[in-house]
């Protein structure tokens, strides 16, 4: 797949320890790639469709977790996954501060255990995908339409997109949109928030009482994403893409 990269993207930001750390945008790209060739290499070899099994809400988590598996290996041990899986950020910045931490937790045998790693405090990336919204069942009823299936492109239908986090201090943001492109499920834009704050988050949102395993969430509201949307990374290389989000952020950052 042909993306359109920003060369003026910044992809500087600040660690845990208050120093600048920058990543390559060609790590970005062979990320991007290194994610398509997984899914693909699945698609073909797996005897049974994963991506149904797997659901929407939990595909679009999964192809997150694939995107920051392969960002790490690409970036050649610079940052690694987050041993707890709840811990935050996703990928751990290991310079030699981050090192020297994790060395530390190792011998103290905390490797297991959520704290240290919650946050990390050398700081790192955080990663999370979202394929957007598109109209519900009923509303594309009144237009004559079908709601697209799981395996259908959403571009023509697709309203608005935003990210979800646990809490509002998630900044160091790569966020992902994609979209399945015949049939299987690709990114179709990435982008970097390095500044992100409280204010870009919305109010967490708690599960109501019997309301299911659901937890607590914080969406970020429009004027967050158009933060994202100023330090785009990669964008396909199609004007139905292009188009929609500059259209949805009221902007022409990303040229046809």
């Amino acid at each position: 797949m042909i993306y359109i990269i920003n060369q003026n993207a910044n992809t500087e930001f600040t660690t845990g320890q208050g120093h600048k750390e920058k990543i390559g945008l060609r790590i970005f790209e062979k990320a991007l790639c290194d994610t398509h060739k997984t899914i693909e290499k699945m698609t073909r070899e797996l005897p049974v469709d994963i991506f149904s099994i797997l659901g929407m809400r939990n595909l679009s988590a999964f192809i997150g977790e694939l995107f920051a598996k392969s960002l790490a290996k690409e970036s050649n041990g610079r940052y690694i996954s987050n041993p707890h899986q709840d811990g935050y950020p996703d990928l751990l910045l290991m310079n030699d501060r981050g090192t020297e931490l994790f060395e530390a937790i190792k011998q103290k045998r905390g490797l297991r255990e959520k704290s240290p790693f919650s946050p990390f405090p050398n700081g790192g990336l955080e990663i999370k995908a979202t394929c957007g919204s598109v109209p519900t069942p009923m509303e594309c009823a009144k237009k004559g339409i079908e709601k697209p299936d799981m395996g259908e492109t959403r571009i023509h239908l697709l309203r608005g997109y935003d990210w979800k986090a646990h809490h509002r201090e998630t900044n160091n943001l790569v966020g992902i949109l994609w979209d399945f492109i015949n049939g299987t499920p690709k990114i179709v834009a990435v982008f970097f928030g390095t500044d992100l704050d409280e204010q870009d988050w919305g109010k967490i949102v708690h599960p109501r009482e019997g309301g299911g395993r659901t937890t607590s969430v914080s969406i970020m509201p429009r004027h967050g994403v158009k933060k994202m949307y100023c330090n785009w990374i990669a964008v396909k290389q199609d004007p139905a893409y292009i188009n929609f989000l500059n259209n949805y952020n009221k902007g022409n950052l990303i040229p046809l």
